[in-house]
């Protein structure tokens, strides 16, 4: 199996899962998904969100999904318990389908990573 059928495959196993889990099997978008995974890194799951609050979940998430490929690095937790990250390197400049690429195989390698899928 060539590397974006796998990618492809496991891409589909995460969505269905979180689809099922969290949308009554309504499909999950790609910003849905990152925005879960703010959620997730937050640890904070019983809580409503204000708008901005949901911009920084979902940057939170891009963080740390990037974390692995060398664009960000972990900080500090502020006292509200909410993880930053600083820029360790300058993300590339990318088509929209290689953004949606890279983060499609940033989510899969952190659900693996979670053991979450395999």
């Amino acid at each position: 199996m060539s590397r974006d059928e796998q990618l492809k495959e496991r891409w589909e196993e995460v969505v269905t899962l979180l689809s099922n889990k969290f949308a009554d099997g309504d499909t999950l978008d790609l910003d849905a998904i990152i925005y879960l995974i703010g959620v997730q890194e937050l640890g904070k799951f019983n809580q409503e969100f204000k708008k901005d609050e949901k911009v920084n979940l979902m940057h939170i998430a891009i963080c740390r999904l990037l974390e692995p490929y060398g664009y960000y690095e972990f900080d500090y937790y502020d006292a509200e318990g909410w993880p930053h990250y600083k820029v360790k390197e300058e993300l590339p400049t990318l088509k929209a389908g290689e953004q949606s690429v890279l983060m499609k195989d940033a989510i899969v390698s952190y659900f693996l990573e979670k053991e979450i899928i395999k």
